[in-house]
């Protein structure tokens, strides 16, 4: 490593580009400049080493950096991008082994001279200002899909190599031989030409994947600017690299503009594609569930579909030795099949048989709502059983009393249960009509809307009107997500969840009238106030979730999207859940990679299909965060948060203050096993209300909206925005609405 000499002014010029200071005020930037060391390394060099006290900040000027976690790369960081800034943000230890992996310049920060100059507090208040925006899977029906182009054998092991190598990918799927022969089998060739941008920052078309056969490819991003390089190359991609690898996940606008440096050949996948070759494994699940579902003579008027469905849906609940299923005379709304174990069935006190694998209990509470007629009770160590409850069941195929008559040889359809809006909600539609509000200022921005304030003409009354662009909407694919957000409001009634009014739709937009909270988002609440470690705060912020869940859950629903930002403080301080944008409603499993990156759970990343038990692994990230004051897989990029992920909550090093209660509570909820977490467990929510952490808390008062919060915010009167600082530039895009013609949002409206 040796010093070079750039001049301040220089460094002045390169930090103001930086993603982490472009928010400090511009006056600040000076003295940081001062502060900064121009440093080199060599290829090979080790920068910085995971677990070790964090003292730097490292902002790379020229050159790439490896990023190492137990001795695996998981990402490559180039010019621009920034390493280290723990170090200045909280007295942390490394998480990562950084190493030079190329020859390299850096500016460095120490964290003393950071602090000397007061810049940690300020950065640290705008650094978590900074949006983290969802991201949707997405529907691909646009994406066009080619036929796959023969191979020879030498391009085979090119694709393939390229495949294996790709850390980002291997973090997201386990490419073994079958899986990579089959991505490889798929894929089709293409032809660019030098000057052709294959993909370019910001675009809404991000559905392929690449592996370069031929040729190179550089790559640009915009606002990011070196002293040296008005638009700096970020690197450059030859044959055997392979990028686009986040388009086989989700939906996300482009981060960067990939160009041909020279005529170059390419091979291409989609993400459907890639979803399909995923969704085989789970495949592989449902038909071992399917084994064990075929076995239970009550489901013999059930046709091979219907079986084949229900297997897809069925839960997974573990029990050790002792335990109680459930017990007679309780209310029986679960049947439960045996797949590993033995249990006692008892009857007025006496055993009166044993039950092994493939036996089955509960088959009464399917048909009808009647007490259990006895206790079963685990007699061996453990026992691993599937279970669906009888809602669930006739969500997905009928009511088995239905079934029954029609016989699986029968040809009369069988009648689903609907789900439907709450009772007594339909009635109050149609009152409040979209010419009558008045927009008052802007609330909020998401990633496909804006929140405004407006006020009703006729009686005064103040809402929020979200408004969602069509165009954006369809370039994404998000329209049955956008009509799911409305079914979803339209279910929900609790004190918890923001209320939904009315919906219009207009040429350009769809309109959602919500329930208002002037109190302000609970992320800007907690830096503005810092409320940070705050355990009271937490714990109540926590448990009004948990509430909020209870309520979703007990309608199937699936809310995939909690963080500070999605919940709402009212004028008193209660809080309530927001944005319905990613909920469904869910029996069984779903397969739509979608969320927040920092939120998101192992099985949500891996594409394995996910149910309700990825909501109580945010609630873990949430609790965390309020308490730490930063979420536990906090990283530069989503595939290092999905890399540390997939390694664990138990590889993360808790802080001292998250110790005990917190740090137990946190694991429960973040166990990498989805029917291992806490509230999916027999007992459901009460084994969070009952956690030591809870010890003392009122969870009564807390439901009855009596508990008086940790936090009252001021809010001078109903048309009071001042909680909220949202500005014009943070608006999502507005793409022009071409109507595909399909009627997709026809219903969508409640009112004109």
């Amino acid at each position: 490593m040796g010093c070079a000499g750039s001049t301040s002014h220089e460094r002045q010029f390169f930090l103001s580009k930086v993603e982490l200071f472009k928010r400090l005020p511009e006056e600040e930037l000076p003295e940081l400049a001062k502060s900064a060391v121009e440093v080199s390394y060599l290829k090979g060099q080790v920068i910085i080493e995971e677990n070790t006290p964090g003292e730097k900040l490292f902002v790379i000027k020229r050159g790439s950096a490896g990023v190492e976690i137990n001795n695996r790369r998981v990402a490559t960081l180039q010019a621009g991008e920034y390493f280290g800034e723990s170090a200045l943000l909280r007295n942390e230890q490394c998480t990562a082994t950084i190493t030079a992996a190329s020859s390299m310049k850096a500016l460095m920060i120490t964290r003393e001279d950071f602090m000397n100059l007061g810049l940690h507090t300020k950065l640290e208040l705008v650094d978590k200002l900074g949006k983290r925006g969802a991201v949707g899977g997405g529907a691909v029906a646009n994406a066009e899909i080619k036929e796959p182009s023969s191979k020879t054998p030498a391009e085979r092991e090119l694709i393939a190599k390229a495949l294996q190598e790709n850390a980002n990918l291997s973090t997201i799927a386990t490419l073994d031989t079958d899986r990579v022969n089959a991505i490889v089998d798929v894929m089709w060739k293409e032809e660019v030409p030098i000057g052709k941008p294959i993909i370019k920052e910001g675009d809404l078309q991000a559905d392929y994947f690449y592996v370069v056969q031929s040729g190179s490819f550089q790559v640009s991003k915009a606002e990011t600017a070196s002293s040296d390089q008005a638009t700096p190359a970020l690197g450059l991609l030859e044959a055997g690299s392979s990028f686009g690898e986040l388009a086989l996940l989700y939906f996300a606008p482009r981060a960067a503009t990939i160009t041909a440096t020279a005529d170059a050949v390419v091979w291409v996948t989609a993400r459907q594609q890639f979803k399909d070759l995923l969704m085989k494994a789970n495949e592989r699940e449902t038909q071992e569930n399917l084994k064990h579902v075929s076995k239970c003579d009550c489901f013999n008027p059930l046709t091979e579909p219907e079986k084949k469905e229900l297997a897809a849906a069925m839960h997974e609940m573990t029990f050790v030795k002792g335990e109680l299923v459930f017990e007679q005379g309780e209310r029986g709304t679960q049947f439960f099949l045996l797949v590993e174990g033995e249990v006692s069935v008892i009857k007025d006190g006496k055993e009166v048989t044993t039950l092994k694998a493939t036996g089955y209990f509960g088959e009464l509470a399917l048909e009808r709502d009647e007490p259990r007629a006895a206790t079963i009770k685990v007699i061996s160590q453990s026992a691993k059983m599937l279970w669906v409850d009888k809602e669930s069941f006739e969500i997905l195929i009928g009511s088995l009393e239905d079934l029954k008559k029609r016989g699986r040889d029968g040809t009369g359809a069988v009648k689903k249960l609907q789900v439907a809006p709450s009772a007594g909600d339909t009635k109050r539609f149609g009152n409040i009509r979209f010419k009558d509000l008045k927009v008052l200022g802007l609330l909020g921005c998401g990633g496909f809307g804006a929140v405004f304030l407006v006020e009703d003409l006729g009686n005064g009354e103040t809402y929020a009107l979200k408004n969602l662009s069509k165009g954006y909407v369809v370039t994404s694919g998000m329209q049955n997500s956008v009509i799911s957000e409305k079914n979803v409001q339209l279910m929900c009634d609790s004190p918890f969840v923001v209320k939904l009014y009315e919906t219009f739709n207009s040429a350009e937009t769809l309109h959602l009238l919500l329930e208002l909270a002037l109190g302000g988002e609970l992320y800007a609440t907690y830096n503005k106030k810092n409320l940070w470690g705050q355990e009271p705060c937490a714990k109540f912020y926590i448990a009004g979730t948990v509430l909020a869940f209870e309520h979703l859950h007990s309608k199937k629903i699936i809310f995939r999207d909690l963080k500070p930002e999605n919940l709402l403080l009212n004028e008193q301080g209660h809080v309530k859940l927001t944005d319905m944008g990613l909920a469904k409603v869910c029996p069984g499993k779903t397969f739509t990679t979608c969320g927040t990156p920092d939120y998101f759970a192992p099985e949500l990343i891996a594409s394995k299909g996910h149910n309700l038990a990825v909501d109580w692994w945010t609630l873990g990230i949430l609790t965390f965060e309020l308490c730490a004051g930063h979420p536990p897989f906090e990283s530069t990029t989503p595939m290092q948060i999905y890399a540390k992920v997939q390694k664990g909550i138990h590889k993360i090093l808790f802080p001292k203050k998250l110790k005990g209660n917190i740090e137990s509570l946190v694991k429960g909820l973040c166990h990498a096993v989805p029917s291992e977490r806490l509230a999916m467990k027999k007992g459901g929510t009460q084994n969070i209300k009952k956690q030591p952490w809870f010890t003392g808390f009122s969870w009564d008062e807390m439901a009855k909206f009596t508990l008086t919060p940790p936090y009252k915010p001021h809010v001078k009167n109903k048309k009071d925005i001042a909680n909220f600082s949202a500005k014009k530039e943070d608006m999502p895009p507005q793409v022009d609405y071409k109507d595909p013609k399909t009627g997709w949002d026809k219903d969508f409206a409640t009112s004109e």
